[in-house]
């Protein structure tokens, strides 16, 4: 599943793109997708707005947009007390699921199996959604009638020292558990949940609860500099992932204990060990991380 330097990679490169650009129309699939808003409806609302920003939330892909017609964008910025930006008066959410990618091209480009959305746009570009296994989700959301999306988890990228100390206190489960819980941080997956506890020297195996707060605090720069670096390569390449260019990523020729069972440490030659915790098979020093 693509997770945080992936969907950032993705949302970055997809704003580089159609930003500024109204939606001509949108297609969407008739095949069984977990849709949240009905193909039909989100077509018809999507048509004709204006594309103002595509921003990573957690491990989803938020595009904020703008009214359909003039009068309706004098409307949002008298209410906006005379703002110079027209502000989103809706969203279309993406979430990649497991194998989900967005891409950002050109008409004659060949339209990949199992593209669920096609979104036409002014400059001649399509924005398409892709998703073989189709766990990915759709969202229209109106801001009038509903909130603007929100993750449910803190941001790791800007989360406090404090706060991320807070975050684990007195919690039973394993610290790889709780980094892959979502109501705790957002964004983080299988690959970074790993590549961090290694950079820490923390066993993913020990009590969240009953580490100390040098401990959390190796942990938490340790997160942020595996989630910056492999945002700066594009992300993690081990199975469908693609750039909104359709390019894969490098930060995969980094990883130091993900699927690499058995091979030596880059630190110590010990053979890297592979667990399953909270039912996700888990990578890690047996010397190295403590």
């Amino acid at each position: 599943m693509p997770e945080l330097p992936e969907v950032e990679t993705i949302a970055r490169g997809v704003d580089a793109r159609v930003k500024g650009q109204r939606i001509l129309d949108a297609w969407f699939s008739s095949l069984p997708q977990t849709f949240k808003t009905p193909p039909r409806r989100q077509a018809k609302a999507l048509a004709g707005r204006e594309i103002l920003a595509v921003r990573r939330m957690g491990k989803h892909i938020v595009c904020d947009l703008g009214p359909k017609s003039p009068e309706e964008r004098d409307r949002v910025i008298s209410r906006s007390a005379g703002a110079k930006a027209t502000l989103p008066d809706a969203q279309w959410i993406v979430h990649l699921g497991m194998t989900g990618s967005l891409l950002a091209t050109t008409p004659k480009a060949p339209v990949a199996p199992h593209t669920h959305a096609r979104l036409r746009l002014t400059s001649g570009m399509e924005l398409r959604f892709v998703d073989p296994r189709r766990f990915g989700r759709l969202e229209f959301r109106a801001l009038d009638r509903s909130p603007a999306f929100e993750p449910k988890g803190a941001e790791p990228l800007k989360i406090s020292p404090a706060a991320f100390v807070q975050l684990f206190r007195g919690r039973q489960l394993s610290i790889k558990a709780a980094l892959l819980n979502q109501w705790l941080l957002s964004g983080i997956g299988n690959i970074y949940a790993d590549e961090s506890l290694f950079r820490a020297g923390i066993r993913p195996d020990r009590r969240a609860g009953q580490l100390t707060r040098a401990e959390l605090g190796r942990l938490r720069e340790a997160l942020r500099q595996v989630l910056r670096q492999a945002i700066r390569l594009g992300g993690s390449s081990v199975s469908d992932y693609v750039d909104a260019n359709g390019d894969d990523g490098f930060f995969q020729f980094e990883h130091r204990v993900y699927q690499r069972t058995g091979q030596p440490c880059v630190s110590c030659s010990t053979p890297i060990r592979r667990i399953e915790l909270a039912g996700r098979g888990t990578h890690y020093c047996p010397r190295c991380q403590k």
